[in-house]
């Protein structure tokens, strides 16, 4: 009677995962097998091990591999004991057990074995164990691959040693033949940038004698983290084929460096260059669209995020964008528009759009938004808790604040940060609070920042405490020595209450530290979308004439209806006839003035500022609204300020 041999089977959830042996009868007689015909079903065997050890998710079944992989005589061979190594690794075996013991009863572990025990140690923590395992696989003559240096330079770079990283470096040269493997320079370029040696990175770079869009794009990405965009420019320019990955790096880069135009040319040329776009593209160019702020960039950004099939109405991430940019270039409700048409809406999306109600002073529509955020079930982050904190900072919301502060950890378990103190610094210290926000700094959890200390400086300079600003600005000039701002803040303070003498002083130490104050410029968006840009007493404009004349004809009615030039907005003691010329020149004015005579009456000027509008320009923007009837939109570096029939949506409260 015939016997059948053994049947193996693999029990897996995935049913892919089954070997078998097929029954032989023993009476068979079969032809001899040619070592060829051996080798091929070898090869056949190996092939079916590797792909069972790819469906493996736990140890058990990796073991039952191994068994098969023994009872086949295969426990010398490399190839496939390799990828159970890394198979054991996947599942977070521990490699000084069952992998090590593997590698031990190998007599000839080749570079791959070698290489894999090597990668095990690395990516569960013991880099100096895996160092060890390079040292014997080098003393025993086995020549290490690229993959081997390629593993070492990841770690290098995620560990930030750059000094191991080096001695790698080094192997590399010394063993030899790697000085032309691309993914050998590739990861050792990315070593070099993560550890903060950037100009290392680009000599490799320079010195490999191939390179791929890959090698390119680490430096570009790396430059522009680096805020060095001149050079990563030039390399974009230099890259013989450029992908999409390439094309956004550079666009990411210059809206992250805060070049927002540059962003929006680069993604223009990439539109016309029909290079596909992704999500990455269109949040780092809508990113650039909300810091410049104007609407013509801002649709037509829209229309192609459309038309490439990530319409808000899909794509949350990108939908939160939108929102987040819509909000920033003035249209509020047509941001509130987006995020209606949100099918999934998120965390991101609900805390994007709060943060838009609360920069624009809808403090009370912001609120009710994050409670019916509450209502459906979804849990606010730290984000959607700056943007609540926000809104009742910047409408007056102090008894609300304390009671979203007090909730935070207690019913959403999220710890305060330091953007929460800071935001409830800012809200108690505008509610004129300065006493009880001193305390709360005094009594955080965590170390308090120059953004908290900054906020009590300002609240400090809208009600005229010198003592307290002096306090806080002590604090300043140590934790940020070199923030100009802090210095300008704490002599508006000093200029407010006359005290010259402590003007003065300030001013000395800002000469002596080579601290320059950044120039005030506005930005408004003509008729065809153009820009025009505005700097303080600059006439360079072509119409700087007709500016002039109707910015000085606007003034005129404003004091025929009472108003006089609030003098305090200038921290110079100087003749106040100098100080009324200086306020005229602010460029904020001259851009209104721009928009008076180029812009369609029936619809808003909107302005973009780069620092904090003064209160004189507050008071000529509330009169202006009245008394030539328009819309007046501006957006400085604190919110935004709708102006109209003579009143601002700040209620003053700035």
């Amino acid at each position: 009677m015939p016997t059948l041999s053994r049947r193996f089977f693999i029990t897996a959830s995935n049913p892919e995962l089954f070997l078998q042996w097929q029954p032989q009868r023993e009476a068979q007689v079969l032809s001899p097998l040619s070592p060829t015909q051996i080798q091929k079903q070898r090869k056949v065997l190996e092939s079916k091990l590797i792909s069972a050890l790819d469906c493996c998710t736990s140890v058990i079944q990796i073991k039952q591999v191994h068994a098969h992989l023994l009872l086949q005589g295969l426990d010398q061979c490399c190839l496939v004991l390799a990828k159970l190594i890394r198979t054991l690794t996947k599942v977070n075996a521990p490699v000084e057990t069952y992998p090590r013991l593997i590698f031990e009863q190998v007599r000839y572990p080749n570079p791959f074995l070698w290489t894999a025990m090597i990668r095990g140690y690395i990516l569960q923590g013991s880099v100096s164990e895996s160092v060890n395992l390079y040292s014997c696989m080098r003393s025993v003559g086995t020549r290490p691959l690229s993959f081997t240096f390629s593993v070492f330079f990841k770690a290098c770079g995620a560990a930030q040693d750059v000094s191991l990283g080096r001695q790698i470096h080094a192997q590399t040269i010394l063993v030899g033949g790697f000085a032309s493997d691309l993914y050998v320079g590739n990861t050792m370029i990315d070593m070099y940038v993560k550890c903060g040696y950037l100009n290392c990175g680009r000599k490799v770079f320079d010195e490999m004698p191939d390179r791929d869009v890959i090698s390119w794009t680490e430096l570009i990405v790396a430059y522009a983290k680096n805020g060095d965009m001149e050079s990563a420019w030039d390399l974009f320019v230099e890259l013989p084929v450029k992908d999409k990955v390439a094309w956004t790096a550079i666009v990411t880069g210059y809206a992250q460096n805060a070049r927002p135009r540059e962003a929006l040319e680069v993604f223009e040329r990439m539109q016309n260059e029909e290079v596909e776009t992704d999500v990455v593209t269109l949040v780092g160019v809508i990113s650039a669209c909300a810091q410049l702020g104007v609407s013509k960039y801002a649709n037509w950004v829209r229309d192609v995020a459309e038309s490439s099939g990530f319409g808000p109405c899909d794509d949350v991430v990108v939908g939160s964008a939108l929102v987040d940019m819509y909000s920033k270039c003035g249209s509020v409700d047509e941001a509130f528009k987006v995020f209606e048409g949100i099918k999934e809406k998120n965390v991101f999306s609900y805390s994007s759009m709060i943060l838009g109600f609360a920069m624009h002073g809808r403090g009370h529509a912001a609120i009710q938004l994050f409670h019916d955020m509450l209502k459906s079930e979804m849990g606010p982050n730290h984000v959607t808790f700056i943007g609540v904190l926000t809104a009742c900072s910047h409408v007056g919301l102090v008894e609300q604040g304390r009671q979203l502060f007090a909730a935070m950890g207690n019913h959403y378990g999220v710890a305060p940060s330091v953007e929460h103190y800071t935001c409830m610094v800012d809200l108690l210290g505008r509610a004129g609070h300065l006493e009880e926000a001193l305390e709360l700094i005094e009594t955080m959890s965590v170390e308090p920042n120059a953004c908290v200390w900054g906020a009590l400086l300002g609240a400090c300079r809208t009600h005229r405490n010198p003592d307290i600003a002096q306090l806080a600005a002590d604090h300043l000039f140590e934790l940020d020595p070199n923030n100009l701002g802090n210095y300008i803040l704490l002599c508006n303070i000093y200029a407010s209450a006359g005290m010259w003498d402590k003007v003065s002083r300030i001013r000395k130490l800002m000469r002596v530290k080579g601290l320059k104050k950044n120039a005030g410029y506005s930005w408004i968006e003509a008729k065809k979308g153009e820009i025009h840009e505005f700097f303080a007493g600059d006439m360079r404009h072509p119409m700087s004439t007709e500016i002039m004349q109707a910015l000085e004809d606007l003034l005129n009615r404003l004091k025929a209806n009472g108003y006089v030039p609030n003098l305090n907005s200038v921290a110079y003691d100087i003749h106040d006839d100098e100080k009324k010329h200086m306020l005229t020149n602010h460029s904020e004015k001259l851009a209104l003035a721009y928009g008076l005579l180029s812009t369609d009456v029936d619809c808003p000027i909107k302005i973009m500022k780069n620092l904090r509008i003064c209160e004189d320009c507050h008071e000529v923007m509330c009169g202006a609204s009245k008394i030539t009837g328009r819309e007046i939109i501006i957006r400085d570096n604190m919110r935004f300020h709708h102006f109209h029939n003579g009143s601002c949506s700040c209620g003053n409260f700035w």
